[in-house]
């Protein structure tokens, strides 16, 4: 029998997933797709409005360029929120093969203050599949009262996030 490892997502200690008010896991894997057609979709904001409609108003850095890049800043709305995030991983390895993207972010203020890491973990599989895989993990007395509330809206809304993005590649939408 042959067995399988999955790569995981790299946690800060500060936002170890049971160790925080709030966590989120999706996942999703696709046929007929790979590593570098999800990637461009992923890094490219522009795109991100058009497969998902909770990630509005997005600035890269002095808002000259909408594509992620290592240590890159940029804001966005979502989930009612406007988010100041910082690219923390961006790696795609050299066969193609991995990619992992992530950022920290905060938004709100005083008792609102929250603090939130977004992972993603793309990876070629064998027979011609994608996994794409998204966590994040949030700390806050909003994440509290999100983790509360059934369904969980960031299980939902990363789960919608993950079906546009891979319908998206898949269909090589233009934005």
């Amino acid at each position: 029998m042959t067995t399988y490892s999955q790569p995981a997502i790299i946690w800060p200690e500060k936002y170890t997933p049971g160790e925080t008010d709030n966590y989120a896991s999706n996942e999703v894997i696709i046929k007929d797709l790979s590593v570098l057609d999800v990637w461009e979709y992923l890094i490219d904001t522009k795109a991100w409005p058009t497969y998902y409609n909770n990630a509005e108003n997005i600035v890269v850095g002095d808002g000259s360029q909408t594509k992620l890049a290592a240590n890159a800043t940029f804001v966005f709305d979502t989930f009612g929120f406007h988010v100041s995030s910082k690219v923390e991983e961006f790696e795609l390895s050299n066969d193609g093969n991995l990619a992992r993207l992530a950022w920290s972010g905060t938004f709100g203020e005083g008792d609102e203050f929250s603090d939130v890491y977004h992972a993603w973990l793309i990876e070629n599989l064998p027979n011609n599949r994608v996994r794409i895989l998204t966590e994040e993990s949030q700390i806050g007395k909003l994440p509290q009262q999100l983790a509360q509330t059934l369904p969980n809206p960031m299980i939902n809304g990363h789960q919608a996030w993950l079906v546009g993005l891979a319908n998206s590649a898949k269909n090589k939408t233009s934005y």
